[in-house]
């Protein structure tokens, strides 16, 4: 009944010892944590408590270790969405105060997903968290993959709500850098800069996107080649620059492959589909199948020179009777082999 009001007196600032106030109590809440069964929700409090000290900290580190058992105690502690999200928003913070954007949009999503049945997914406090969590994927320059968050109802929703945002989200789904200029043109630089956009990380990631489209095309999967030609004009960019935006979108791990300056082409090794849909699983089942054919080849090999391994041994046996029985001379089957390959 206490332990709350325990948790909130004792995260506060320790004003007699403004050094090591924040230091003892972590420690103090630590210990109390550690000292509460695990089963017992009262755990979820003092964690509460503990990660607005980290906060404060902006001692991150401290967390990450932690966080791989976040749902299991969850789970264990059979907490509420409502209290579920509470806590997830709370790791959320703790990640952004400590400029890691990946765990903090890993956690806001998984806070945006507790709001997802029924009615849920279209109350204001979904719309403001599903915004909150668009903007921190755009802004984020290691997510290149917005599946997850386009299948959530609540983002779905903001295409009557929030139509701009949603229509820009879209083309980071599944369109190149000309649809964004597009979009650019249409509706102006200030709707990047009311929703808290960089401009500088969606050029780049929307650029890399693009050029991870043109290398899964169906030319570039045939060939397995991408022309620095057609990368600098779907880019924008001259053609001197195009190397560096390929090496971008290797170390982002879009796509493998190797360069090659006097071709002047990329040799596509893989490349990483935006959208998979019904062509991407027509291109599947036929990689499947050459693959099941090679592998048919390969079993007949095997068992052709299986047959013959057998049939040679099965000649030495009879030779070795035949000299055992009648002492006679047994020809040196190595010589015999060697002559017949020759």
């Amino acid at each position: 009944m206490f332990l709350p009001r325990l948790c909130q007196n004792v995260s506060q600032p320790i004003t007699s010892s403004p050094f090591n106030g924040t230091g003892l109590a972590l420690n103090v809440l630590t210990t109390i944590f550690n000292t509460i069964s695990p089963d017992q929700e009262g755990r979820y409090h003092v964690l509460l408590a503990i990660l607005k000290i980290i906060r404060s900290q902006n001692s991150f580190e401290q967390l990450e270790p932690q966080l791989k058992n976040l749902d299991a105690w969850l789970a264990t502690w059979q907490m509420d969405k409502d209290e579920q999200r509470k806590l997830y928003l709370a790791v959320s913070d703790v990640a952004t105060n400590a400029s890691e954007p990946k765990h903090a949009y890993q956690y806001l999503l998984k806070a945006l997903r507790t709001t997802q049945d029924g009615e849920e997914a279209s109350t204001p406090e979904a719309r403001s968290l599903s915004i909150r969590a668009l903007t921190a994927a755009l802004n984020d320059p290691s997510t290149y993959d917005f599946s997850d968050l386009t299948a959530l109802d609540s983002i779905q929703a903001l295409r009557k709500t929030d139509a701009p945002l949603f229509e820009l989200l879209e083309i980071f789904g599944t369109e190149t850098h000309d649809d964004y200029a597009d979009y650019l043109e249409s509706h102006g630089r200030d709707v990047l800069d009311n929703a808290g956009l960089d401009a500088d990380v969606l050029e780049r990631k929307i650029r890399l996107l693009t050029i991870a489209s043109l290398a899964a095309s169906p030319s570039a999967a045939q060939s397995r080649q991408l022309p620095y030609a057609a990368v600098s004009k779907a880019l924008r960019v001259p053609s001197q620059d195009v190397e560096m935006w390929l090496i971008d979108v290797i170390r982002a791990g879009l796509v493998e492959g190797k360069l090659s300056q006097q071709a002047q082409t990329l040799r596509v090794h893989r490349a990483t589909y935006r959208v998979f849909g019904e062509a991407q699983w027509r291109e599947v089942a036929a990689r499947l199948e050459a693959w099941k054919g090679g592998l048919v080849g390969v079993l007949r090999v095997v068992r052709e020179q299986k047959e013959v391994f057998v049939k040679d041994k099965e000649a030495e046996l009879r030779e070795a009777e035949q000299v055992a029985r009648g002492g006679g001379y047994r020809p040196n089957r190595g010589y015999r082999n060697a002559v017949e390959v020759e």
